[in-house]
């Protein structure tokens, strides 16, 4: 219960919206922990990769910080030696390695060329290396054959775990190499996603990620076609990147938002890191829906806010919650 729209928005936020900050804790332990009982794998398991642990790193939402509730999964990178591999260059999302040294570990997880790694054979031999880790329910091989999902005993997250390599660096840079579902390999760089995250919210005195976190609560509603997660950040995202009005009065900034993908969820969304392509593979059927929904939206965020304006903060309260369902407080 609320009676001002400030303190409605604030009460969604921590109540709803965000994510608790003991949750958050908590799986930020479990992250490190586990991290640490994988690092052993390769003195207790036999031929288990090689594993490079400077180069680790985490990547998703939860790092980036704008994950909504529930807090169901965090995502891992686990750097592997390369021991010599090569990659071609070809195709971002198609990348074979080509190994050479047949004493290397990785030489175990090459395909029946005896020369190509295989990244399924290496997401396997990380499900079964997982399985007898104490504490942890159990692991499977995502459907897309890209990622280790690790459940936990009693948690209500789980963890995706992705093997990788990281190349050396040319030109100034560089970037990972992850399960592409094929076998194969594909380019990846949750650095260049977080930096730009952290560096749009600070440009716009660290308010971009609430909003983030709130659209994600009104695109997961039931009321339209919802967009990938990682396709309405960027769409954000971009919105804000030559700009430095972010309010920190979230209501405010909502209107704008609105509008802004109800017409960009017609165009092409660059990948900021150059690997994806176009990241809006919507169907048109399905722009047509969240467009309509957006605007919709749209129309209802400037009346509640006029209604603010003159003060009927109870009239702007029940708009709110027209736009986000009843889990937004009610007025009282």
């Amino acid at each position: 219960m609320a009676t001002t729209v400030i303190s409605a928005f604030n009460e969604f936020l921590k109540e709803t919206v965000n994510l608790d900050p003991e949750d958050t804790k908590a799986a930020r332990q479990d992250r490190d922990n586990l991290r640490t009982r994988i690092q052993g794998l390769q003195t207790s398991v036999d031929y288990f990769p090689a594993l490079y642990t400077e180069a680790d790193i985490n990547y998703g939402s939860f790092s980036r910080r704008t994950k909504k509730r529930p807090l169901d999964d965090v995502d891992m990178f686990f750097c592997l030696m390369a021991q010599g591999a090569t990659y071609n260059d070809y195709d971002p999302n198609n990348i074979t390695l080509t190994l050479s040294n047949t004493a290397s570990n990785l030489y175990h997880y090459t395909n029946d060329d005896n020369e190509t790694i295989s990244s399924i054979k290496i997401l396997n031999k990380f499900k079964r290396s997982l399985e007898n880790i104490y504490q942890y329910r159990n692991a499977e091989v995502n459907r897309r054959q890209e990622v280790i999902l690790l459940n936990l005993i009693n948690k209500d997250w789980s963890f995706d775990i992705a093997p990788c390599f990281r190349t050396v660096e040319q030109y100034g840079t560089n970037f990972y190499l992850i399960p592409n579902g094929t076998g194969n390999w594909k380019k990846a760089d949750p650095r260049i996603d977080k930096d730009r995250t952290i560096a749009i919210n600070q440009q716009n005195g660290g308010n971009v990620l609430d909003v983030i976190r709130i659209v994600k609560y009104w695109n997961g509603r039931a009321t339209m076609p919802s967009m990938g997660s990682y396709l309405l950040e960027n769409i954000i995202l971009n919105y804000y990147k030559y700009r430095t009005d972010c309010s920190r009065f979230v209501d405010l900034s909502l209107a704008d938002i609105f509008s802004h993908i109800s017409s960009t969820v017609y165009q092409v969304v660059p990948d900021p890191k150059g690997f994806q392509g176009d990241l809006n593979t919507l169907t048109f059927e399905q722009r047509i829906s969240i467009s309509a929904r957006a605007n919709q939206d749209y129309l209802k965020a400037l009346e509640a806010r006029r209604f603010e304006q003159d003060k009927y903060e109870e009239s702007s309260i029940k708009k709110w919650r027209e736009v986000f369902g009843l889990e937004f407080p009610a007025y009282g």
